[in-house]
């Protein structure tokens, strides 16, 4: 037996759920692991597993652009490093506005494990594809958000393992993320060949793209708001009936980070008209904002967080050996170009001298 699998069976005991049945489930892009529980009464459970030492360190937010930069991903990013007592500040956050996240029933943080509540198999993705109409899910996800975006949003969350501070989404982050298209499309597609005059135009074509959206970092954000992180839960009400899982990486940012990552989705088709229809009903839910200019910063941020997730598809698919992820790109590079004529003249003319067309698939 590992050290690893006694950790989990000596926290399930202190937990009282030695006796509870393990099932694992599968995995995804990420270093964690869930195992579903049944008790003896039958009740159903989730296992979190994440190994504190499985990444690299999370950003302190004491730490310099220099420092972010000599500590790794995750403190470029400002990623929690999957820390248990992250996602667990989270929830409690959520919970307090009367969303649906899933409440901690026990957790280790030094250990990196927590047991939470279940909120079953009915991921948006799956129960539209088994025929459940998607207009009522996708607007029931925009009120979640309005919601969200409607609340205080503190610099510092607190939860049943601690506190956890709620950083800005900020330049440096935004950048490196950006970066990645660079970084990794030329070594999944050969013909592409980026100058140090190519990357230098690319910084000063996102940089007020970049401004503007630490600028206006605002209301807290989940960062990966899609059909796959989305449970239905129709038994509640209102915004309730949207589950939310794996937001332990929530920032603060531009409130229209977190819709274009739902209505401009890389793993299924959103039609423009849902896209409309959504969009639509948040502008009525808050209706003191500047649509032209919130439009306006939602197209070049989906612009730029297209190309960060064409960048990290490439190294899934180069780096980690994930040749799936593939499958997604056409996908993306079909938003991308929808945003690029909105994001800036300067965007617009680098992918036009550096990027063909015939890549752009």
């Amino acid at each position: 037996m590992s050290d690893r699998e006694q950790q989990r069976l000596d926290f399930l005991k202190s937990a009282g759920l030695a006796d509870a049945e393990r099932a694992p489930l599968p995995g995804d892009a990420s270093t964690r692991r869930y195992e579903r529980l049944t008790t003896p009464s039958g009740r159903s459970l989730m296992l979190m597993d994440q190994a504190p030492a499985a990444e690299s360190r999370p950003c302190d937010p004491a730490w310099t652009p220099a420092e972010r930069q000599a500590q790794g991903w995750n403190a470029i990013a400002r990623l929690s490093a999957g820390r248990i007592e992250a996602f667990a500040a989270v929830a409690n956050h959520l919970r307090s506005l009367g969303l649906s996240a899933p409440e901690i029933m026990a957790v280790d943080a030094d250990a990196g494990l927590a047991v939470l509540e279940d909120f079953g198999d009915g991921l948006f993705a799956r129960v539209i594809e088994n025929g459940e109409p998607e207009e009522p899910l996708y607007l029931a996800a925009v009120e979640a958000l309005a919601s969200l975006h409607q609340a205080e949003t503190p610099q510092t969350l607190s939860g049943p393992a601690g506190e956890w501070p709620l950083q800005i989404y900020d330049a440096v982050a935004l950048k490196g993320g950006a970066d990645l298209f660079v970084e990794w499309m030329p070594k999944l597609e050969p013909r592409l060949v980026f100058a140090d005059s190519a990357l230098s135009e690319w910084d000063a074509a996102w940089a007020p793209v970049i401004r503007e959206a630490e600028a206006q970092a605002s209301v807290m954000a989940h960062r990966d708001y899609h059909a796959e992180n989305l449970i239905w839960l129709p038994e509640r009400q209102g915004a309730a009936r949207v589950g939310m899982i794996d937001f332990q990486d929530a920032v603060r940012a531009h409130p229209s980070w977190d819709l274009h990552s739902l209505l401009q989705d890389a793993r299924r088709d959103v039609s423009p008209e849902l896209e409309a229809r959504a969009l639509d009903h948040y502008f009525t839910l808050r209706p003191d904002l500047d649509r032209e200019a919130f439009m306006r910063s939602y197209a070049a941020l989906a612009a730029l967080n297209e190309a960060r997730i064409l960048g990290i598809f490439a190294r899934l698919i180069v780096r980690d050996g994930k040749p799936r992820y593939r499958a997604f790109m056409a996908r993306m590079w079909d938003h991308l170009q929808r945003n690029i004529p909105l994001a800036g003249q300067a965007v617009q003319t680098w992918f036009d001298t550096h990027v063909p067309a015939e890549l752009r698939r």
